[in-house]
Order: C-alpha cells, then structure tokens, then sequence
C-alpha cells in the first residue's frame, strides 16, 4: 500500500511538473508587449525604425499565434523576439532623428551662403540689360524661396526633422533652378556680342 501510495504521489509530482511546464510565458509576453507598445508611441522609432518597428510587431503577432496553439516555447522564443526588436527600433529611431538633425542643420546652413549668393547674382543681372530675364518675376521667386527657407529653420527647431530636410531640398533645387536661368541668360548674351 505504501509503494502504491509513493507510486501515485510521484505521478502527482510529475503531473505538476509537466503542467507548469505548458503554462504561457504570461510574463514575457507581457514585457514583449510593452516593449512593442514604447516603441510604437516612440516618434522617433515610428519615423526612422519604421522596419524594425514592423518586424517588432511581427513578432508579437507569431508569439500571439503561437501561445493561442499552445507551443508555448516557439511563443516564449518570439516574445524574445519582439522584445529585442522593439528595443532595436528605439535605438535606432534614436541614432536616426540625430543624423536627421544633423543633416537638416547641415543643409539649412548651406542654403545660407546659397540664398545669400542668388539674392547677389539676382542683384547684378538686374543692372545687366543686356539679359533676357523677368526681373520682377526672379524676385517673387526669390521671395518664395525666402519663405521656403524660413518654412525648413522653423521645422529644424520644432524638430520636424522630415519636413525640414524636404523643405530645405525644396529651396536647394529653387535656387539651383534659378540660377540657372541667370546663367543660361548670361550665355545668350555673350554670344549675342
């Protein structure tokens, strides 16, 4: 009776064990699913680890599928997954706003000198008649590119780094255009002579 008692208990034992062995990973999914959650309210993971980001929510999706089956290991595997991931989307979004910065800083103080010199080179085809060109037009345009210009600082410093890039490009390719023109005006007429 004793050795059946002791057969049983052990059966009990091992059936214990063998159930808190099938249990979710509660806990770690719970961390994989924050840390997706901080990376996903992270703008700047959202704007620059946008990849990284989805395949954090990806993961988090094949760990839900998984803990549903009950392959509770391939679930703890992928909550691993999402966690590392989204913890990668944050620093990258981090590294990413600062080369963003950086690049926007980099090219608003470029357009500068840029705008400065297209303001003189409008100035001195101005007192040229012998140019083929629309002054007054040059001007409004210039004075578009001015406000472009202003537009791209003022997204620098409300750190809408995007806009200020595409703005400062915006102005980059104005000046380039007009510039140009000035140019092209200035080769005509030298041939003229």
């Amino acid at each position: 009776m004793k050795n059946i008692f002791l057969v049983l208990l052990k059966v009990l034992v091992l059936i214990f064990v063998l159930s808190a062995c099938q249990q979710p990973p509660t806990e770690e999914m719970n961390l994989a699913q924050e840390a997706v959650a901080r990376a996903e309210n992270n703008a700047d993971a959202v704007n620059f680890a946008g990849i990284t980001l989805t395949r954090a929510k990806d993961a988090l999706n094949n760990m839900q599928i998984e803990a549903d089956a009950k392959r509770y290991e391939a679930a703890r595997n992928y909550a691993a997954e999402a966690l590392d991931l989204a913890e990668r989307a944050i620093d990258e979004g981090m590294i990413g706003a600062i080369l963003a910065r950086e690049e926007a800083a980099a090219l608003n103080n470029s357009l500068r000198g840029l705008l400065g010199e297209t303001e003189n080179a409008i100035d001195v085809a101005g007192t040229d008649g012998s140019l083929d060109l629309d002054m007054d037009a040059l001007s409004l345009e210039l004075d578009s590119v001015r406000r472009l210009y202003d537009e791209a600082q003022q997204d620098l410093q409300d750190d809408n780094l995007q806009g200020a890039i595409a703005r400062n490009e915006a102005v980059r390719s104005a000046l380039s255009d007009i510039n140009g023109r000035i140019t092209e005006a200035a080769q005509a007429a030298s041939r003229k002579k």
